[in-house]
């Protein structure tokens, strides 16, 4: 019976290590989404520690009508293998931001039209690593941001990852 558990044990581990796939050392690209008024992001991707973990960072900037804004997100992800090229992965964030409101939006004396505002985010998602270095991901973050003017709530957020590797 000990001899059962342990082969048992030793072909699970090995079908898990043959899953495992390397992840690339560094990664840069676009991501576009939409969700809370950012459009696309220049973002970037390092691995971190001996597994298949990193992280990303994401610079977005917004200039429209009603507003200006810029923001920086950084997220740490999980990352396990599906089958071949294909990932998902899932992990915690947070970020911070700047936005200048158009003067018409707060009409009253004395009331600010700019905010800096600070957010906590998670992502999961799933992508697709090519034979040649090219990262497609389609992710979901949801983000809960702490402010006063912008919206002290929940926004929802769905991007495509655009990414060279390296």
């Amino acid at each position: 019976m000990k001899h059962i558990f342990l082969t048992t044990f030793a072909l699970i581990g090995f079908a898990f290590a043959t899953q495992a796939q390397e992840i690339s050392k560094n990664a840069i690209g676009l991501r576009l989404g939409d969700g809370d008024g950012f459009g696309t992001e220049v973002s970037y991707q390092r691995a971190v520690g001996s597994n298949n973990n990193r992280i990303e960072l994401d610079l977005g900037w917004r200039d429209n009508e009603n507003f200006d804004a810029i923001r920086l997100t950084g997220l740490y992800h999980w990352v396990w293998n599906i089958d071949g090229g294909f990932n998902w992965y899932a992990g915690p964030g947070a970020g911070i931001g700047r936005v200048d409101f158009d003067d018409d939006r707060f009409p009253r004396d004395n009331q600010p039209d700019d905010e800096t505002y600070v957010y906590l985010a998670g992502d999961i998602g799933i992508e697709y690593n090519f034979d040649f270095p090219l990262l497609l991901s389609l992710d979901f973050r949801p983000e809960f941001g702490f402010n006063d003017n912008v919206s002290d709530d929940v926004d929802f957020d769905i991007g495509l990852g655009v990414r060279y590797q390296f």
